[in-house]
């Protein structure tokens, strides 16, 4: 997959179908102690910004892409394990129902330990221009807003970079 040609992450739409903001409004509020997250780094060997922009990341053979959003919807810090395991139930329950017409499948949701905070993993596959990506969504909150970190390759795609990306996303974003 050529970098200019990147398949679709629909993290927005993903979470507006989950219709999930107005669970987490009062959680929202709550004092935040976190500061804002930097640019992601991206420490992998051979990686690079795609066109200079430091929230899109392609391996060398452009067959994994990376993307980071920051979106201005609420996202409460997830304190315990518990929280964001409510919250990964809720958001595999809601796509599943609303995203199967768009060509979402085999969706899986997990909590992830980040920092003395949680956040959830999606993991999803999606069909767009006759191409299957395996697409891994990460959900963190950044000063009470909604950030992802989403990777993608080609369905059965065999290159290194696939596994380097999902331990990236499960182990490392911050």
């Amino acid at each position: 997959m050529a970098a200019g040609r990147l398949p679709p992450m629909p993290a927005a739409s993903l979470l507006r179908c989950a219709r999930l903001r107005r669970n987490w409004t009062a959680l929202a509020l709550l004092p935040l102690l976190a500061a804002p997250a930097g640019a992601l780094i991206v420490p992998m060997g051979g990686w690079t910004p795609v066109n200079g922009d430091a929230n899109l990341w392609t391996d060398s053979l452009g067959a994994c892409v990376l993307r980071e959003e920051r979106h201005g919807q609420a996202f409460p810090l997830l304190k315990t394990e518990a929280e964001a395991l409510t919250f990964a139930r809720r958001l595999q329950t809601s796509l599943s129902r609303s995203l199967k017409k768009s060509g979402v499948g085999d969706l899986v949701t997990q909590p992830v330990f980040r920092n003395d905070t949680w956040g959830v993993l999606a993991a999803y596959s999606q069909e767009a221009n006759g191409v299957t990506y395996e697409i891994s969504q990460l959900y963190l909150s950044d000063s009470g807003l909604l950030r992802t970190v989403t990777g993608s390759s080609a369905q059965r795609e065999a290159s290194p970079c696939v596994n380097e990306m999902r331990e990236f996303l499960r182990y490392e974003v911050d």
